[in-house]
């Protein structure tokens, strides 16, 4: 199946079986940010960005993709939030096993771009889809509102 979608800001066309889902896709050009958890759509560590929202790859089959836009972290990159978050990720500590921390980062841009003065809850309902075992939630909340509060500097 043809199909022609834009990843990170460029076209891609590409062939692909039917039934490949994106996480599989993407993990077959070396986009390595988004990591293989449960492929249920359950764990959140697959997230990427579709049209600005977080998706989870793994349920997102490349059939369906035509024309949509995905982004990853490799994506988001060159930008000075996310320069800015991961600084207040590794500022806090919030970075430790560091399997979900590109879904945290993504989620937190996702809510930026629809709430640029997120409170609490808004924050915990972004991270909410996405299972960590290591930090226990508490230490990529405070980097959020850091980066909410503009109190970081990168």
């Amino acid at each position: 199946m043809h199909i022609k979608f834009y990843l990170n800001g460029k076209v891609v066309e590409a062939d692909v079986p039917a039934g490949m889902n994106l996480l599989e896709y993407l993990r077959s050009v070396s986009v390595f940010s988004v990591k293989r958890g449960c492929d249920h759509g359950e764990c959140g560590s697959c997230t990427v960005l579709m049209d600005d929202k977080t998706r989870n790859a793994c349920l997102i089959l490349m059939g369906t993709l035509d024309g949509e836009r995905i982004e990853t972290l490799e994506g988001l990159n060159a930008d000075r939030r996310m320069e800015l978050m991961q600084a207040a990720f590794l500022d806090e500590g919030a970075i430790q096993c560091g399997y979900c921390t590109p879904a945290m980062l993504l989620a937190l841009e996702s809510l930026l771009r629809a709430n640029s003065k997120p409170d609490d809850a808004a924050i915990k309902a972004a991270f909410s889809g996405i299972y960590c075992r290591c930090t226990g939630y508490v230490k990529p909340m405070v980097a959020a509102k850091k980066v909410v509060m503009g109190e970081v500097d990168g």
